[in-house]
C-alpha cells in the first residue's frame, strides 16, 4: 500500500535545529494527509504537526507552533518537519503517518492509516 521511511534524527543541543524527512512510496496517490508525531518514554505517542498532501494546508500542535513547520515537496513523494529553538522536552522518537481518506481525526494517532519505524532525536547538551 504505502511504506513511509524517516530519516533526518540525531543529537542537538538545545536551541539547535533539525530537519526531518519522510519519504514514501507505494499507492502514494492515495494518501490525503501526512502526519508527524513523537512519542518519549513513558508517554503516548502525540501529534506534532499534519499537511495535506493535494493544499499544502498545515496544522500544528500548540507545543511546537512558532517553532516547528511541517512542508512538503510532493514531485518527491516526501514530507519534512523543520525543527528550531529545539528544547529538552522535544526529545522523543519521530514518526512518520500516512491518513488515506482524510475522514478520521487529523489530530490524532487514529486518522492515520500507515506508519513509519520512526527517527530518535535527542536534544541535550
Amino acid at each position: 500500500q504505502v511504506q513511509l521511511l524517516e530519516s533526518g534524527g540525531g543529537l542537538v543541543q538545545p536551541g539547535g535545529s533539525l530537519r526531518l524527512s519522510c519519504a514514501s512510496s507505494g499507492r502514494t496517490f492515495s494518501i490525503y494527509n501526512m502526519g508527524w508525531f513523537r512519542q518519549a518514554p513513558g508517554k503516548e505517542r502525540e501529534f506534532v504537526a499534519r499537511i495535506n498532501w493535494s493544499t499544502g494546508s498545515t496544522w500544528h500542535a500548540d507545543a511546537v507552533k512558532g517553532r516547528f513547520a511541517v512542508s512538503r515537496d510532493n514531485t518527491k513523494n516526501t514530507v519534512y518537519l523543520q525543527m528550531n529553538s529545539l528544547k529538552p522536552e522535544d526529545t522523543a522518537v519521530y514518526y512518520c503517518a500516512a491518513d488515506r481518506d482524510g475522514r478520521g481525526p487529523g489530530l490524532s494517532v487514529a486518522g492515520y492509516d500507515y506508519w513509519g519505524q520512526g527517527t530518535q532525536v535527542t536534544v541535550s547538551s
